[in-house]
């Protein structure tokens, strides 16, 4: 027995050592899959957690990592800058992308964030492919990948909307992807190629938004099940258009392409495109890790034309929950379970709509821009002389018409004063403060600094209006975002993956914390424009 003993113990150390390699985890992710869900509030993890499966959200809280106070840093609180913010660790003030849409004092006119004239659409006929990453003013943590890389790794950006696709695969993707409601397509646009691939090719051929929404749109379980929800049929949901009522079931006949982005579909069409570019382009099978840029856009379109509390809300996800275990187990097996890294956040929240709020007795109210924007004109044309002496209304900033009072001699300074005295004498705004003199205004934190980061010099208007809690631009019915308070501001933000250990952290972290953290997991160089800092946690 004595002279078995040291043979064992040979055997068992040469057996370890054997083993021991497939043990060592990679040395760096075969792809990382960034996930944004558009305006998915951060308790959209637990709200509806009793009927989550084990396989999706349940699945991210128990084997990631969160990040429960995760916080925009910056107002507005909208997609453009959301989806740019993510990718670039920066704020409006730094990348230039200040709202969906902003006043060009140069061009006298509003601006598309993506919108560019030079580029054509590959895909489909019409403008809707005009479209580049080229009102960027700084890098993305995917160009740093690729110039890391020496454009080796491949980044491809995937969404429904245009800006949630171009704006975080940045300038130097190969590839960006968007859908067209008016063809039912999937395009592109030449800033990236002269014609879409095959697989793409194949993809719209297959005509799924009218596969999907042929049947319409039912609960998925029994309508009385959806507890977490108001009743069907409230006066503050917007109906679709076609239909007298906004209640179950939903029908789309003939209007299936471009309605789909409004329903719980436009996430299924996404998943099934991702996964096709994923092998379209063979992501994650070479030398060098890639980068797939997904956004989900549906659950803001059907947030907003019901409502957070609706049970089209609920509806939805609880099948995203479904769909996205789907989608993790596809990535298990394409991957290998821990050879992705993967990360899901938010590019804004919502608010609750104001018919709810008002329902419940809580604080809430209206704003019309429009009447708001007269009313200040016309006292502006009182004082001064100056007729539409405020050019545009854009992210609750005014500009100034600076052209017509410098023709007249007139001051900005006097014309700035009259304009905050007008609002702060409207009801339901809050404030008003003049964006240059941001730095000395007298407002708590964290407000002033998301007002400065959001405040771009060249971009930027010259008085920002503040608005009480609650209240909401427009009518009562449907839901929005925008503003700096928590319901908008605060997003889920969750690991899982390659490198990532289970746990969870309650430090404050900012949605600009998301590229430098990535940028620190695979080892390059932050963006250019990069003003968060490395999530620590994760790396202990």
């Amino acid at each position: 027995m004595k002279r078995i003993q040291p043979l064992c113990a040979t055997v068992m150390l040469l057996l370890l050592t054997l083993v021991a390699p497939a043990q060592q985890p990679a040395q760096k992710p075969k792809i990382v899959v960034g996930m944004m869900v558009d305006q998915m509030r951060w308790d959209y993890l637990y709200r509806y957690a009793d009927r989550y499966g084990n396989g999706g959200f349940k699945r991210l809280l128990r084997e990631g990592f969160t990040c429960e106070q995760t916080y925009i840093n910056y107002a507005p609180t909208v997609t453009a800058c959301g989806h740019t913010s993510v990718y670039t660790g920066s704020s409006p003030a730094v990348h230039g992308i200040v709202d969906n849409d902003w006043y060009s004092r140069e061009l006298q006119r509003s601006v598309y964030c993506t919108e560019d004239s030079t580029a054509v659409t590959i895909g489909a006929e019409g403008k809707a492919g005009n479209m580049s990453p080229r009102n960027l003013l700084v890098s993305t943590v995917t160009d740093e990948l690729r110039l890391a890389t020496n454009f080796k790794s491949k980044v491809v950006g995937v969404a429904i909307k245009d800006r949630a696709s171009i704006l975080p695969a940045g300038h130097t993707a190969n590839a960006a992807f968007w859908y067209d409601g008016k063809s039912g397509n999937f395009i592109s646009s030449s800033y990236y190629m002269k014609a879409l691939p095959e697989w793409a090719q194949r993809f719209n051929a297959q005509q799924l938004p009218v596969k999907y929404l042929a049947k319409g749109w039912e609960t998925r379980y029994p309508i009385n099940s959806y507890v977490q929800s108001d009743t069907d049929n409230k006066d503050y949901e917007k109906s679709f258009g076609h239909e007298n009522a906004p209640v179950f079931p939903h029908t789309f006949t003939g209007r299936e392409k471009s309605a789909i982005r409004t329903t719980p579909y436009g996430n299924t069409l996404t998943f099934a495109f991702a996964k096709a570019a994923i092998e379209g382009y063979g992501l994650g099978a070479g030398k060098e890790t890639d980068f797939l840029a997904v956004s989900f856009s549906s659950p803001d379109a059907v947030g907003h034309q019901f409502g957070p509390n609706s049970i089209e809300e609920e509806d939805l996800y609880l099948r995203l929950d479904k769909e996205l275990e789907e989608f993790f187990t596809y990535l298990d097996k394409r991957f290998g379970k821990g050879n992705y890294l993967y990360f899901i956040t938010a590019d804004h929240g919502v608010s609750q709509s104001p018919g709810f709020l008002e329902e419940h007795r809580l604080p809430t109210g209206l704003l019309d821009a429009d009447v708001v924007l007269k009313d200040i004109n016309a006292a502006i044309a009182t004082q001064f002389g100056v007729e539409k002496g405020v050019v545009a209304l854009s992210a609750y900033q005014l500009y100034l018409n600076r052209p017509a009072f410098a023709a007249r001699k007139i001051p900005l300074q006097p014309v700035i004063e009259l304009v905050i005295e007008k609002l702060k004498a409207i009801p339901g705004i809050a404030d008003a403060v003049s964006l240059p003199d941001l730095g000395a205004a007298a407002l708590q934190e964290p407000l002033r600094t998301m007002l400065i980061n959001g405040y771009n010099k060249q971009r930027g208007g010259d008085v920002i209006l503040l608005m009480q809690p609650g209240w909401k631009d427009g009518g009562r019915s449907g839901a929005t975002h925008g503003l700096w308070y928590p319901y908008d501001a605060h997003i889920p933000l969750v690991w899982m993956g390659w490198g990532i250990k289970p746990g969870k952290t309650y430090r404050t972290t900012g949605m600009t914390d998301i590229a430098p953290t990535v940028a620190a997991l695979l080892n390059i160089q932050v963006p250019s424009g990069n003003i968060g800092h490395v999530v620590w946690e994760l790396f202990k």
